[in-house]
């Protein structure tokens, strides 16, 4: 029987790949530069019962395979699951701290946003039948990036895509994380065709319904009247009444993970110094770049726990716990990482990964269109 396999690329410890696995996708192929997160991503695979990708965890720069020979065998790699009749996708969101607003600004030109580029050129030269892009809203924020952003959509729709990509905001997929980014789905676009549906425009632009499984409108959400600061008391009990969805909220997520039962629950940065300084941030204070306190009652800001920026525990006198991180990405309560991984990149493989839900809502989309077109494959060829 066909399958729908996925070449997965910068995979992190396997945040996107897991959402779009647990809705029948097999990923075939890992790569990823970091050890420590493939070794990670391996063992959360272990933990689950699933088997390893049949082309193996690849720990090298995902460039290498530009190079003409590899570039051949990772072709041939795609050629295979064709020839046995699977649908094949290309799925990453190379590292974008050159593009990131707050970051480090470089560009197309900076060591990670080059590997922007070599994803989308890793697509033209393997030719999947699908890919899907994430990557900060920096890129087409920023005016500078935006022009090679849009240099690199247009390279794809000249390479036979049909595309559609959306700004989109985690807190409309009941994520409960005020982060945005910027999400480009391709599909070989006379594959697309062939099911007469998306009103692809003769720039190779479709109507991919994003909207789909979104649970809100992100400019409800922010909107809405949500509780501001409220003096910080350790150990304090505050009652939920408010007129927001409480399934958006840190609290309602620290509950539904079980945090204080995470096997990562206790994997915290002990605060030795400023204790007294921490204690006068109120709950919901998270007006500076760093030592922002959530409110209990309220989406977290963005999950991103680099560059000395610091996430305050609502009503405990600490930082967040590895556990919390990953309930705010909205991750599964079975998902944990070993314990001989530093704190430090611990943060960092969550606080880099897609957001569990957004990314479960539009692999569970993707995968209709594609098996849609799977079926019209097998009516005329058999």
């Amino acid at each position: 029987m066909a399958k729908i396999v996925l070449f997965s690329f910068f995979s992190g410890v396997g945040m996107l790949d897991l959402a779009f696995e647990n809705n029948n996708y097999e990923v075939v192929f890992v790569n990823e530069y970091e050890r420590n997160f493939l070794e990670s991503y391996s063992y959360i695979r272990r933990n689950s019962n699933v088997r390893d990708p049949f082309y193996g965890y690849i720990n090298r720069s995902a460039s290498d395979f530009l190079q003409k020979d590899e570039t051949k065998n990772l072709f041939q790699m795609v050629l295979n699951e064709k020839k046995k009749g699977n649908m094949v996708g290309f799925v990453g969101g190379p590292p974008c701290p050159d593009f990131s607003v707050g970051g480090k600004n470089r560009g197309v030109d900076g060591e990670n946003g080059v590997l922007t580029n070599t994803y989308f050129s890793l697509i033209k030269e393997c030719k999947p039948d699908f890919f899907l892009f994430e990557n900060v809203k920096g890129l087409i924020k920023t005016e500078k990036h935006k022009v090679f952003y849009l240099k690199m959509r247009e390279l794809m729709t000249k390479s036979g895509y049909a595309i559609s990509d959306r700004l989109l905001n985690s807190l409309s997929y009941g994520v409960p994380q005020h982060r945005e980014r910027i999400l480009m789905v391709g599909i070989l676009e006379n594959e697309l065709k062939s099911i007469h549906k998306f009103g692809i425009t003769k720039e190779g632009i479709f109507n991919f319904p994003w909207e789909k499984y979104q649970k809100y409108e992100p400019a409800d959400i922010l909107s809405m009247d949500w509780p501001s600061q409220d003096s910080f008391i350790e150990n304090s009990k505050r009652e939920f009444n408010y007129k927001v969805p409480i399934q958006l909220t840190v609290n309602y997520w620290f509950d539904k993970n079980k945090i204080s039962e995470h096997p990562n629950g206790l994997d915290q940065f002990k605060v030795r110094t400023g204790i007294t300084k921490m204690s006068a941030i109120a709950e919901g204070d998270v007006r500076r770049k760093s030592f922002k306190r959530l409110h209990r009652w309220r989406y977290s800001p963005t999950a991103a726990y680099g560059n000395n920026e610091v996430h305050l525990h609502p009503y405990l006198k600490r930082r967040l716990s590895v556990a919390e991180a990953m309930a705010i990405q909205s991750l599964p309560k079975d998902f944990y990482l070993p314990d001989s991984i530093s704190l430090t990149k611990k943060f960092k493989m969550i606080g880099n990964g897609v957001p569990y839900l957004m990314a479960e809502s539009i692999a569970k989309t993707l995968y209709e269109i594609v098996s849609e077109i799977e079926k019209v494959k097998e009516d005329k060829y058999g």
